[in-house]
């Protein structure tokens, strides 16, 4: 039940750099008609920084590592697509279904077919009221057990980001700032909170991830911390004041759970005059281009390493 593109599987045959990518964004978290478009540009700028993409879904209840374009558009235009974690794959597989890949599940299958490193906009984290719904995403109990190197802008601002925090120490998730001494507020450059460990280079993450495979903690997974420049960030006082607004929203329209995400960007989407849908896209590009130089760091650390 898992597929494997061509051009994926003669890259990691290879060794050469491949980069995972999530589908959920494709078939949720853009507009339509433009959200095609897009999709191909986050895998042209993984090409262009010298690695191979790979979109995960699943189409017609195969796992499919590596889209073709027919696939692609499958998975942007067609209305029966479903939001895919981990848990999902194999009733979704069973029924022949076509599913969008979550962060968790796209982790889940790009370590299953060997691949290392996954871009993605933001992670899933701790929900606000946690403490009485109990709601946590479950990517941060896939990256606890995943072998996998995930960049990203933090975690989506919408959630409680000391709680995630926490959640990620207590799971044993390392967590790297890019370039940043604090954790990114995903929209925002800033989330407030700091790291403990920053890196300035691709070729540093690569140390790190030959380090842990040296010692053994590499079977969880690795989160690389990305922030947006301060001038491409979302206005920090339009962000609070629409994210006050979309969680009240949220509470009024009785949306919980899983569905809580989805409401919320689509409340920020049409409530920024679109500006939090142009940092998005922003996110998941400046990603994609890091998690490649990443993987080709690695690659080439691979080759040069001495036997």
């Amino acid at each position: 039940m898992l597929t494997v593109l061509a051009e994926v599987a003669d890259a990691l045959a290879s060794g050469r750099p491949v980069v995972a990518l999530e589908s959920t964004i494709i078939s949720h978290g853009l507009p339509r008609p433009d959200n095609l478009r897009i999709a191909r540009e986050i895998e042209a700028e993984v090409r262009s920084h010298g690695a191979v993409p790979a979109t995960i879904a699943m189409v017609g209840g195969r796992a499919r590592i590596g889209l073709d374009d027919g696939a692609l558009e499958e998975i942007a235009t067609s209305d029966e697509v479903v939001k895919v974690s981990t848990r999902d794959l194999a009733t979704v597989a069973a029924r022949g279904g076509h599913g969008a890949t979550t962060v968790a599940a796209t982790a889940h299958l790009a370590a299953l077919a060997g691949i290392g490193v996954f871009a993605t906009g933001g992670l899933g984290g701790v929900h606000r009221d946690a403490r009485e719904t109990w709601d946590e995403s479950a990517d941060l109990q896939a990256l606890a057990a995943t072998p996998i190197v995930v960049v990203c802008a933090g975690i989506k601002s919408i959630l409680d980001v000391p709680a995630t925090l926490e959640r990620l120490e207590s799971l044993g998730i390392g967590v790297l700032g890019y370039r940043t001494d604090g954790f990114p507020g995903f929209y925002l450059t800033e989330s407030g909170y700091p790291l403990d460990w920053r890196v300035d280079s691709p070729e540093e993450v690569a140390a790190v991830m030959r380090a842990r495979t040296a010692l053994g903690t590499d079977r969880r997974g690795l989160v690389v911390a990305n922030p947006l420049p301060l001038h491409e960030q979302v206005d920090p006082r339009l962000h609070d004041r629409v994210l006050r607004a979309g969680l009240t929203a949220a509470v009024q329209a009785g949306v919980r759970g899983k569905d809580v995400t989805p409401f919320l960007l689509d409340f920020f989407h049409r409530e920024s005059d679109g500006a939090s849908l142009a940092a998005n896209i922003r996110i998941i590009l400046r990603n994609a281009a890091l998690a490649a130089q990443i993987a080709a760091a690695d690659t080439a650390s691979a080759v040069t390493e001495p036997a």
